[in-house]
């Protein structure tokens, strides 16, 4: 069993942690502080994002949902979203199946 204290980790802003990397998943902790946004992007994997603490803005296909901690929003792969912190926010995302399907590490 592997164990994290999301709140006690040391990641710093802007430079994500990875937890746990295998051929199923990776989890990401992410520290986005506030005013911090994780600019429209997509992901070749399946991606859920889960905020431990703060506040966030998600916004996607001209829709903004705000979301606490608990919040838990899914996309699908190659969904473009932004993400944005409405103050300083600890993040977790989950990219599943890893590497995605086009990921540049399986080009050959």
């Amino acid at each position: 069993m592997d164990t994290w204290d999301i709140a006690s980790l040391d990641v710093q802003p802007h430079q994500p942690e990875v937890l746990r990397s295998d051929d199923e998943t990776r989890v990401i902790a992410i520290n986005l502080p506030a005013g911090g946004a994780l600019q429209e992007h997509q992901v070749h994997e399946r991606a859920w994002l889960v905020v431990a603490s703060g506040e966030i803005e998600v916004e996607h296909d001209g829709q903004t949902v705000s979301g606490g901690p608990g919040f838990l929003a899914h996309f699908e792969p190659s969904e473009p979203h932004e993400v944005r912190a409405r103050s300083d926010a600890r993040l977790i995302l989950l990219l599943s199946p890893w590497p995605g399907e086009g990921h540049p590490s399986q080009r050959s």
